[in-house]
């Protein structure tokens, strides 16, 4: 690192996202991270890095602390390093994710490192080959399961094949050709953070749910859409293709990927109201496209309800050591126990109610006729 890099890279506010907190020696291992960036002149934002109120006897309120001071240090954020290791399942650690929502919605610069690139048919472990087709058990296939991570994740992150000093590394160059760019005739400004379509009076919802990726998607799609016309929303899914996006017809997979990400960003930004399906998805965590659409919609303002089939508390759900064992499942992590039946940027961003997908619909519709 030399003088002049250091000095342009003081304006970058780094968040570091990953679910280290969780680990034993975890807060250590942040630590190192946190002065490895400040070494290069960033400053550094974490959830935790102004007091907690983590003695309230309301184990809730101790959750909502913690997501109140990410709310407030997303505010300064300029790029997130975010570690996408598969965290209990297949996938990244939703609550990972919707940070990585939250600060790609606010324009911050997205990084992620991960040891592992291979495509969900090859690392997921419950993948299958269904005649000719690989398929996993939830009937995702295509190119789907081509790719190491989630769409979302795809479209928004340079994801780094390596660790986070990797990830600190490519920034450093990143901001430099930022720097070259300024002096370009025609520098580029992206518009894309607008809304492409009209806001009206009644609220535009949008179903941030699972199943995208299967055959029959456009089926549960339109079921779902008949059952919330019926309590009078109005509502859009992923199937829908949102004005000013046009689908692009490829066969790779990164092309497709970032392509259809374009279009899922764009209702998110389009919508005034998310409803997110946040049952477990390949193990114990929220989708992970779900996840990110969540924490963009927060950070854009948008007013958020979650369903699960079963809300109680996280400690309840996950087999664990209890509190005599610090909650620690059978890898070392931490479960939360904040008495919330998700991660806590779920859990402290919106409502979550219980029931089957047509319950929900009249609980939200209900709730919105009393905003």
């Amino acid at each position: 690192m030399y003088r002049y890099q250091h000095k342009m890279m003081e304006k970058e506010a780094i968040y570091i996202a990953g679910p280290e907190c969780f680990y034993t020696y975890g807060y250590d291992a942040l630590g190192a991270m946190k002065a490895r960036a400040e070494a290069v002149g960033c400053s550094v934002t974490l959830p935790n890095s102004d007091p907690l109120d983590m003695e309230n006897p309301d184990l809730q309120k101790r959750a909502d602390s913690i997501f109140a001071n990410l709310e407030k240090v997303m505010l300064d954020t300029t790029a997130i390093i975010a570690d996408l290791e598969a965290y209990r399942g297949a996938e990244p650690d939703s609550g990972t994710v919707y940070e990585i929502g939250m600060a790609y919605a606010k324009g911050a610069k997205c990084y992620g490192y991960t040891r592992d690139k291979r495509s969900f048919a090859t690392k997921n472990v419950n993948a299958f080959l269904n005649g000719k087709e690989a398929e996993d058990e939830l009937g995702n296939k295509g190119m789907y399961l081509a790719l190491p991570f989630a769409p979302s994740i795809i479209g928004s992150t340079k994801i780094i094949e390596g660790d986070f000093d990797d990830c600190l590394k490519m920034m450093v160059r990143d901001v430099e050709e930022e720097y070259k760019r300024k002096a370009d005739r025609g520098y580029y400004v992206d518009y894309s953070k607008t809304r492409t379509v009209k806001k009206e009076d009644a609220p535009l919802i949008y179903l941030a749910g699972v199943g995208r990726y299967r055959d029959d998607a456009e089926d549960v799609f339109a079921k779902r859409k008949e059952i919330c016309k019926k309590y009078g929303l109005n509502v859009v899914t992923p199937m829908d293709q949102a004005p000013g996006v046009e689908k692009i017809e490829t066969d790779n997979p990164y092309t497709w990927a970032s392509n259809i990400f374009d279009n899922y960003q764009q209702h998110v930004r389009n919508c005034d109201v998310i409803i997110a399906d946040l049952n477990d998805y390949r193990g114990y965590e929220v989708n992970n496209d779900v996840g990110f659409e969540c924490g963009m919609g927060f950070q854009l303002g948008k007013k958020l309800y979650g369903y699960m089939k079963d809300t109680s508390p996280l400690v309840e759900r996950i087999p664990n050591f209890g509190a005599e064992g610090e909650f620690r499942e059978q890898t070392g992590s931490n479960v939360e126990n904040f008495n919330y039946p998700c991660n806590l940027m779920f859990s402290c961003s919106m409502k979550i109610f219980e029931g089957e997908f047509e319950k929900i619909i009249q609980q939200v519709a209900k709730d919105l006729e009393g905003k």
